[in-house]
């Protein structure tokens, strides 16, 4: 289900979203029990091999790319971000990205954000 994927540090600008694929910002409903164990026994966030975004569920196929993006904070960096350009089985391509602690605490599921979308075939 996932590609091997080379992490690389990026700094707190979010990237520009991938070509043919339009900027969402919304968040994501992981589906429970989905997600990639190995990578959390690492201490990643384990990409969910099922979510649910705008009523819609979307089985992701295999991870194409992804990155970690960190800040400095009095002199120390800091882990903010998990990035992953996925596809979909219905051939959708999406950024995704996992937030390391929620910024609203009264929603703290509010974790994993699609960050840009393209349709099927729209590369």
């Amino acid at each position: 289900m996932r590609g091997a994927a080379s992490w690389a540090y990026i700094d707190e600008t979010m990237p520009s979203p991938a070509t043919g694929e339009q900027f969402v910002s919304e968040a994501i409903m992981p589906k429970p029990g989905s997600f990639d164990a190995m990578a959390m026994a690492r201490g990643e966030a384990g990409v969910p091999g099922e979510f649910t975004w705008r009523g819609t569920r979307y089985i992701v196929a295999r991870v194409t790319a992804a990155w970690k993006s960190s800040t400095a904070d009095r002199g120390e960096m800091y882990l903010r971000r998990h990035w992953y350009a996925v596809e979909t089985l219905g051939g959708e391509r999406m950024t995704i990205y996992c937030e390391r602690q929620a910024h609203n605490t009264k929603r703290p599921a509010k974790r994993w954000w699609l960050y840009s979308w393209a349709p099927p075939n729209s590369a």
